[in-house]
C-alpha cells in the first residue's frame, strides 16, 4: 500500500516533489494545499489531484493522510511544521531545507515532532544520491585515510549585473522576509555536507558576505572542526556558476562534480591516492524520488533516517554562528557536543 503524501506549497521546489510521488511505488500525492487558489490549482491540474486546500487546518483534517512534506518559503517552516505535527494526522513530515529559520525554531519543531511521534526528516536530496553514497562508503573504509580537508562551492549566477538585478519583489530568493539570502539557499548544501563527511560538529566558524540588497548576496566560510581539519566553503547567486566538491584524506582524495543539482546529467565520482585512480560514473537519476524512497523506508522498516532531527538542530547552530560571523566580522567558537 502506497504511503498518502500531503504538499504545502505549490511553488517550484514542490514539482519535483510532486515528480517524487509519481516515480516511486511507495507514495502517491493525494492532497495539495497554498494560500494562492491560483497557484494550488494550477499545480492540481498539473499533477492531477483533486483534493486542493488554501487552509492546512482543512486539508489535515479532511485527508488521511501518511507523510507531509513542506515546500513554502523558509521563513514559515517552523510555524507550518509544527501545526502539522501538532494536528496528530500523520506519521511523517519531509521539511525542505533550510530546516528553520534558527536553530531556536528548529528545537521547537523537533519538540513538536518528538510530542506528536512523528517521523522529522530534512529535505537535503543529495544525501541520498547513489555518487555520495559512493563517496561516503570509500571515506568509511578508509580509502582516503583520515579527512583533513572539504572545499566545495555553489554558485548558481553568472548572468552579470550587481544587486539591484536581484530584487526582493522578483525572488524569494532575494527576499528577507521569505527567507532568502546565499546561506538559507545554496550554503545550507555545503555546510551540512561538511559536517556530514566530518561526521563532527565545527568548532568554530568564521564567514565574510557579499550583501544584497536585503540579503546575503555570496559568502565564504570556513568551518574549523576538531583536531584543526578544516572545511572552505564559497557560494553565490553573484559568481558564474559552479558545484563541485572536493574531499581530501592523508591518503588520497574524492573529487565530486555537480555535486547539488544534477537530475537528468551523467555525474562522476574521482577517487586519486598514491597507488590507485579510479572514476565511477553514475547515469542520470533523480535524487528526489531517491529521497522519498528513504523516508517511506523508514516508515515502513522503523529504520533511522540517514538525517535524524538532532542533525537538523545544530546545522541551524552552524547557519546562526555563520551569520553572526558575518555581521560582527569575527570568528565564532560553538560547542555542539
Amino acid at each position: 500500500m502506497a504511503f498518502r503524501v500531503g504538499l504545502v506549497g505549490t511553488g517550484g521546489i514542490a514539482r519535483a516533489h510532486g515528480n517524487a510521488t509519481q516515480q516511486i511505488d511507495d507514495a502517491i500525492l493525494q492532497a495539495v494545499c497554498d494560500v494562492s487558489e491560483e497557484s494550488v490549482n494550477s499545480f492540481g491540474d498539473q499533477f492531477k489531484v483533486s483534493n486542493r486546500y488554501t487552509d492546512l487546518d482543512q486539508m489535515l483534517k479532511s485527508e488521511d493522510l501518511d507523510i507531509a512534506i513542506i515546500c513554502t518559503w523558509g521563513a514559515f517552516h517552523e510555524k507550518v511544521g509544527v501545526q502539522i505535527a501538532n494536528s496528530g494526522r500523520v506519521k511523517a513530515i519531509l521539511c525542505e531545507k533550510p530546516f528553520t529559520s534558527t536553530a531556536e525554531e528548529a528545537e521547537r519543531l523537533v519538540v513538536a515532532a518528538r510530542k506528536n511521534n512523528v517521523l522529522l526528516a530534512e529535505a537535503f536530496k543529495f544525501r541520498h544520491h547513489p555518487m555520495h553514497l559512493k563517496a561516503q562508503e570509500l571515506i568509511d573504509s578508509g580509502a582516503i585515510g583520515e579527512v583533513m580537508n572539504v572545499r566545495s562551492t555553489f554558485c548558481t549566477g553568472g548572468g552579470g549585473g550587481g544587486p539591484e538585478t536581484r530584487r526582493p519583489e522578483q525572488n524569494w530568493r532575494f527576499n528577507k522576509a521569505k527567507g532568502g539570502g546565499s546561506i538559507y539557499d545554496l550554503a545550507c548544501y555545503n555546510l551540512h555536507h561538511a559536517r556530514t563527511v566530518y561526521k563532527a560538529e565545527p568548532v568554530r566558524v568564521f564567514a565574510s558576505q557579499q550583501a544584497g540588497l536585503e540579503v546575503d548576496d555570496g559568502a565564504y566560510i570556513l568551518l574549523v572542526f576538531p583536531n584543526d581539519r578544516t572545511a572552505q566553503i564559497s557560494v553565490g547567486f553573484n559568481s558564474w556558476g559552479s558545484q563541485y566538491g572536493e574531499i581530501n584524506g592523508t591518503a588520497g582524495g574524492l573529487r565530486l562534480d555537480k555535486i547539488w543539482n544534477n537530475e537528468g546529467q551523467n555525474v562522476k565520482l574521482e577517487f586519486r591516492s598514491k597507488d590507485h585512480s579510479e572514476d565511477f560514473d553514475f547515469e542520470p537519476t533523480f535524487q528526489f524520488a531517491h529521497q522519498l524512497q528513504h523516508l517511506c523506508d523508514s516508515l515502513s522498516t522503523g529504520q533511522p533516517h540517514r538525517i535524524p532531527p538532532e542533525n537538523s538542530i545544530n546545522q541551524m547552530y552552524v547557519i546562526d554562528a555563520v551569520y553572526e560571523s558575518m555581521n560582527t566580522g569575527r570568528s565564532v567558537a560553538l560547542d555542539l557536543s
